[in-house]
């Protein structure tokens, strides 16, 4: 990048422009070419006997030291270039910012490890993310770069005028923003323990600096540059694992041509799986496991009793034969975890009779690749139930994740630095291109991995399975876990406990690649969550100092003091994030969904309604971003294990008609659509300076701008 200036000025002529990008295409492409050579000479020094650990830290040392670059070599304190990088970013490499800026840990590690796990179901991940930028192309992001604020809380107030709408905008771009960089930031530990050895608390910790260094030094600028530099990265190297494993099954080198074929082999394979005596056999120990535990729940202080006893008389009889330590301590951690007390024992065997239902089930648990939902629209009452309840969430959560990226903060904001309204157009056509080369791949990498699994690694002894298997199972036991459960000393697909959080890390390991594939996956992986995870802190940092501060509290605060108030801020917010995702709170996948929901019910109805209907006001929409969200919280309060478990809920479950948690925001947005509108009419119209401004942002050629 040492070619390269990014401080290129404040002119706006076409020429200038033409020459910047001409420079950017020369700077980026000898960066690509210097990427692709160090993954070659990283390749020869592991031939050459250069240690998988020494290659590890190289690349998390390597990748983080350029964005660091970048980020020091665009530090900026100039207000303009701080939030939205001058206004002047090409169509295409906004484009290319927004595609990392959106590839997150979600995207480029959870999305296919959720197509191996769930099939068909999965791909509502991809539909919804990817029709999400139909919407911000058709509805939101023209417009927004036409009203030409820096966020979206600065919109909500410049539209709706007063700081009740900015005040909420700012809360509900907290909360979204947070939840979703918690979810990254928990990436970017699994990703950082893998490469370094480190523990997990101190991966986060370490990964925080990548992230800190770019947002923190430049902003938006430097966020740009570097995420320009990371998509290069992050798609370099999602796909060669998955072109390889598609030249080695099939030869050809397009996984996308062959996932059809591969598809039918897996079907295959689930049969002969489901109809395995061995594999009946795991199931059944499986279900007797689960009984056990069933029937100590019906008598839980005799159970409890029986149990402590035995552990305890199994110490004693150890010790009183004088056997070896190791025995003896074996014997001890037992009894140690004997359950404290009735509660405690009710709370763990309950846990435990539903782990093993749930693994007493074909194929691991995992439903059959192809079935679109579960249940049988033709069977038996409970199976036309269940095919219901399945179908309406998939829809569910398809609609949640679409409206949820057409309302995110981070992404939204990525708009308002391109030079003109054009541009933002072009830019939204070049993010859905830049997407798509990743979510058209992630549905073959699913299936090619299976595929993999099923008729390689199935049947293989457990003194002879690959590395990768104990070194994933030293990072987190609960994302890959082997057990011999019949003890025949052959490995059967239910014996496996595997998180879809490590599918496409471990894809180079599953494939026979050297390490040095794996360590380049894992820096693509790191690169995508270190990406979004820059987007989301400037956009919490920016709502703090500029729409709070700025504008609220100091409006004649200086250019500097605002940059400085958004930097420290900014680095209180990485470190609380942090300090959670150290907790593991929940799976990356449900975070991110979250956050879509919180989006999609708190933004949504108060932009499109800001900019497609000039009546709506201030009161309408304050009264539908607090109905949408709080409705939508309540319900996952309410629902969702982990936030029952915060809150404290204890009454039963009770979903509306079936909906899961994850989709929550089906309940807001509409909810937030209603109490817009009606509140509107209920109120005074809006100024009518404010309605001519929204008359001239949708016909600039009708109505004169004032």
């Amino acid at each position: 990048m040492a070619g390269l200036s990014f401080d290129h000025g404040n002119g706006s002529s076409a020429e200038a422009n033409r020459a910047f990008k001409k420079q950017l295409n020369k700077v980026y492409g000898w960066y690509t070419g210097g990427f692709l050579v160090f993954i070659v000479l990283l390749a020869i020094a592991e031939q050459m006997g250069l240690s998988r650990a020494a290659i590890g830290i190289v690349f998390l040392l390597a990748t983080v030291a350029l964005y660091a670059g970048i980020g020091i070599m665009s530090r900026t304190s100039d207000a303009a270039e701080y939030y939205v990088a001058g206004r002047r970013v090409p169509a295409v490499y906004n484009g290319m910012a927004t595609g990392a800026d959106w590839m997150s840990a979600a995207s480029f590690i959870g999305m296919a490890g959720t197509l191996y796990l769930s099939g068909y179901g999965g791909l509502a991940f991809i539909m919804g993310w990817t029709g999400g930028y139909c919407l911000v192309a058709l509805f939101l992001a023209p417009y927004l770069r036409k009203f030409g604020q820096f966020t979206i809380p600065d919109f909500l107030g410049a539209r709706y005028g007063g700081n009740l709408p900015r005040t909420i905008g700012i809360l509900a771009a907290i909360l979204c923003s947070f939840t979703y960089v918690v979810a990254q930031i928990y990436g970017v530990g699994l990703i950082t323990t893998r490469l370094s050895g480190v523990a997990f608390e101190i991966g986060i910790f370490l990964g925080l600096g990548g992230i800190l260094v770019c947002s923190f030094l430049g902003g938006m600028r430097a966020v740009t540059w570097t995420q320009v530099a990371q998509y290069i990265i992050l798609i370099i190297a999602y796909m060669i694992p998955v072109v390889w494993l598609s030249v080695k099954q099939t030869g050809v080198p397009i996984p996308q041509a062959i996932y059809g074929s591969q598809l039918q082999k897996v079907t295959a394979a689930e049969q002969r799986l489901i109809d395995d005596p061995k594999e009946k056999e795991v199931i059944a120990i499986f279900k007797q496991r689960a009984d056990e535990f069933g029937a100590k729940l019906k008598d839980i202080p005799a159970a409890l009793a029986a149990d402590r006893a035995a552990a305890q008389a199994k110490v004693d009889e150890l010790k009183a034969a004088n056997a070896p330590l190791a025995d003896v301590q074996a014997a001890e951690r037992a009894l140690a975890a004997v359950p404290k007390d009735e509660a405690a024992a009710k709370t763990a065997w309950t846990a435990a009779q539903a782990a093993n239902n749930a693994r007493a089930r074909p194929l691991a648990g995992m439903p059959r690749h192809a079935q679109q939902f579960a249940g049988n629209p033709e069977g038996t009452d409970a199976e036309k139930t269940a095919f219901d309840t399945s179908r309406r969430n998939f829809l569910a959560l398809v609609f949640c994740l679409m409206v949820g990226t057409a309302a995110l903060p981070h992404i939204l904001m990525r708009y308002y630095t391109t030079p003109s309204v054009k541009e933002a157009r072009q830019s939204v056509t070049w993010s859905l291109f830049f997407i798509f080369l990743l979510y058209f791949t992630a549905p073959a990498l699913a299936v090619l991995v299976k595929y993999e699994i099923f008729t390689t690694l199935v049947g293989t002894p457990f003194d002879k399975l690959p590395d990768w298997i104990a070194a994933w199972n030293r990072v987190d036991p609960a994302l890959l876990s082997v057990t011999d459960i019949n003890g025949d000393g052959i490995f059967q697909l239910g014996e496996m406990r595997i998180g879809g959080d490590i599918i496409v890390l471990a894809t180079p390991a599953i494939g026979g690649l050297p390490y040095v594939i794996s360590g380049m996956v894992a820096a693509g992986g790191l690169a995508a969550a270190l990406s979004t995870a820059d987007g989301l802190l400037l956009t919490i940092a920016n709502a703090l100092s500029h729409d709070l501060y700025y504008k609220m509290i100091d409006p004649n605060a200086p250019t500097g003091r605002r940059v400085m108030i958004s930097k420290i801020l900014l680095l209180v917010v990485a470190l609380l994030a942090a300090s959670v995702a150290a907790q593991k709170p929940a799976d990356i996948l449900f975070l991110v969904s979250a956050a879509f929901s919180f989006a999609a019910a708190a933004f949504f109805p108060a932009l499109v309604l800001g900019i497609f209907w000039k009546r709506a006001n201030k009161w309408g929409a304050s009264l539908g971003m607090i109905a949408g969200l709080g409705i939508t919280f309540y319900y996952m309060a309410t629902t969702q294990p982990w936030m029952r478990g915060i809150f404290g809920v204890t009454s039963p479950v009770e979903l509306w008609w079936g909906i899961q948690p994850i989709s929550a925001g089906l309940f807001g947005v509409p909810l937030g659509f209603a109490v817009i509108i009606i509140v509107s009419l209920l109120t005074p119209a809006p100024d009518r300076e404010v309605q001519e401004l929204v008359e001239h942002v949708r016909y600039p050629n009708l109505v004169p701008a004032k």
